[in-house]
């Protein structure tokens, strides 16, 4: 979603993409453990010794976290074309999670020529073993229309499958109901996805939050409740939440006017690429003695120190 003044009554969503989430599978047997403990203690190396053996006999798990050492470039130089190839070798043997990073390589172009066609197969694959991000993603491409023609139905019931573990199909759901795309438009059950998905610490899903309080949409409209859903998105540095913070400081809206605050939130918007926090630090400026854009360029530095 595009950062914008104020939340409009028709704002444009984005449906949300999983990219990657690439994460080591431990098996059942002892002897594997010195590899995971290897891996887990970043001596990826030594874990590279104790899976290669493994993954050339055959067996899945080890080629599938072999497969992730390429990918993550850990005690190897990064090698998509060598991850895919020990991906593949998993996901033939059914390993679901194997399968969906096989997507995620194909949806990117990462090792091979993207080719979304290719990725909805591997996700498919997954997610017909119940893998949530798999299923998320097939809502993805049918909302996108990415290799498969645009269905919102069936992006809908990808999510609603994913949505029992995944707070980003919960949020993918809330955008479906908030635009009425697949469903009637229900701005009530928007809120409740969103709420569901926020709860949980997903940022985008706390910034729409903000947006139907902000709006009174689904429920009576409440700036403070707004801003606090703003401020947990932007804590965790959603740039979009970080500049509607920044203007709810800068007009007084749900928080006592604040312009050091305000350019404070517009500065680390900005600093992510936001053109429309740049533009407005520039404008309030304008209005700001020396001292007090000293002081917001302080915070905004101490921020940053604090933040990962």
């Amino acid at each position: 979603m595009s950062p914008r003044e104020a939340p409009s009554r028709r704002p444009a969503r984005t449906i949300l993409w999983v990219l990657s989430i690439i994460c080591f599978t431990v098996p059942a047997w002892a002897d594997f453990h010195a590899g995971m403990d290897a891996a887990n203690l970043g001596d990826y190396a030594t874990a590279l010794r104790e899976f290669r053996p493994l993954a050339e006999q055959g067996d899945a798990i080890a080629q599938y976290n072999l497969g992730v050492l390429y990918a993550l470039g850990q005690g190897v130089p990064q090698d998509y074309t060598q991850a895919r190839q020990w991906y593949e070798k998993a996901a033939a043997q059914g390993d679901a999670t194997a399968q969906y990073n096989l997507g995620v390589l194909y949806a990117l172009g990462r090792g091979v020529p993207q080719n979304y066609r290719q990725a909805q197969q591997w996700y498919e694959e997954a997610a017909a073993q119940g893998y949530a991000l798999a299923q998320t993603n097939l809502g993805v491409l049918y909302a996108t229309g990415r290799g498969v023609p645009q269905d919102y139905a069936k992006a809908r019931q990808w999510y609603e499958e994913a949505a029992r573990g995944d707070t980003l199909a919960q949020t993918n759901l809330g955008a479906l109901y908030a635009l009425g795309r697949g469903v009637p438009q229900d701005y009530i059950k928007a809120r409740q996805w969103y709420e569901q998905a926020a709860t949980q610490g997903n940022a985008g899903a706390q910034h729409r939050l903000g947006d139907l309080y902000a709006l009174g949409l689904g429920g009576p409209q409440d700036h403070s409740q707004a801003r606090q859903w703003y401020e947990m998105a932007a804590a965790q540095g959603h740039a979009d939440a970080q500049t509607v913070l920044g203007r709810l400081y800068e007009k007084g809206e749900g928080v006592p006017r604040n312009f050091i605050q305000a350019h404070m939130w517009f500065s680390l918007s900005a600093a992510k690429g936001s053109e429309l926090a740049f533009k407005y630090r520039v404008a309030l400026a304008k209005r700001m003695t020396p001292l007090q854009i000293t002081k917001a360029q302080k915070l905004a530095r101490e921020w940053k120190s604090k933040t990962p």
